[in-house]
């Protein structure tokens, strides 16, 4: 889906959202140039959100607002812990067909990566300083780097992995329907493709950032860059309220 808006937020006026390449790439072309955001940008655009900030605006939360149910801190434990279910606990090795990434979770680390009590969250007995977090945040999108690098803009759209639909997400449908294909038997199982994967990664980043800066203003606190209103965020009914 295209960008509707662009959030202007913050002092800096650096913008937030990288072209994704897709109309001047062919098949053959690294799958790199279709997601350039996971290289470093995710990573530094968060770093920079939380930079400085105290534990008190680290963990504020409200029931004012349904964004505002999650503090800073739990929007990025839940920022990282994504990423390794989507880039290594769900389908492991398959994702990487030149071998495998440096550094990958072993099964004990997956457990507080992915697994946790902690509704999609790292394990927060484990993952509550945030410099901790962002370590795990940035090793979770060089798993998604990887891949990444070990395919092209072709594989991406041929390469499928099975997943289980609970209905838990009817608007996931809305901005992925060519990316996605149904069981015709099991209509419970439905097949991403490593492009769909990618696209949900990178709106699911950016939506949660949005929450961070929405967060930020509510204790008055300035923001650093603008998020680009596009997937999720562009849906119609979604809440973009801020506290203003």
């Amino acid at each position: 889906m295209a960008v509707s808006s662009v959030a202007k937020n913050g002092d800096s006026g650096r913008a937030f959202s990288p072209q994704m390449l897709e109309q001047q790439l062919n098949e053959d072309s690294p799958a790199l140039l279709r997601f350039p955001q996971f290289e470093s940008h995710l990573y530094e655009i968060a770093a920079g959100e939380v930079a400085g900030l105290t534990e008190e605006q680290l963990d504020f939360e409200s029931d004012k607002w349904g964004w505002s149910g999650w503090s800073i801190r739990r929007q990025l434990s839940h920022m990282a812990s994504g990423n390794f279910r989507w880039f290594w606990q769900r389908w492991g090795l398959t994702m990487y067909p030149e071998g495998p990434p440096a550094n990958p979770p072993n099964a004990e680390e997956v457990k507080v990566l992915a697994q946790s009590k902690y509704d999609r969250r790292l394990d927060e007995g484990v993952y509550w300083d945030v410099k901790l977090i962002l370590e795990e945040l940035q090793r979770g999108l060089a798993l998604g780097q990887t891949i990444l690098s070990q395919h092209t803009v072709g594989s991406l759209r041929t390469e499928e992995f099975e997943y289980s639909d609970t209905g838990a997400w009817p608007w996931f449908y809305n901005i992925h329907s060519t990316g996605l294909r149904r069981d015709s038997e099991t209509p419970t199982k439905i097949w991403f493709n490593l492009e769909t994967i990618f696209s949900h990664r990178y709106y699911e980043h950016i939506t949660h950032l949005y929450n961070i800066q929405r967060i930020k203003q509510a204790q008055g606190l300035s923001t650093k860059t603008e998020v680009p209103i596009e997937g999720y965020m562009a849906l119609p009914g979604w809440d973009l309220s801020t506290p203003d």
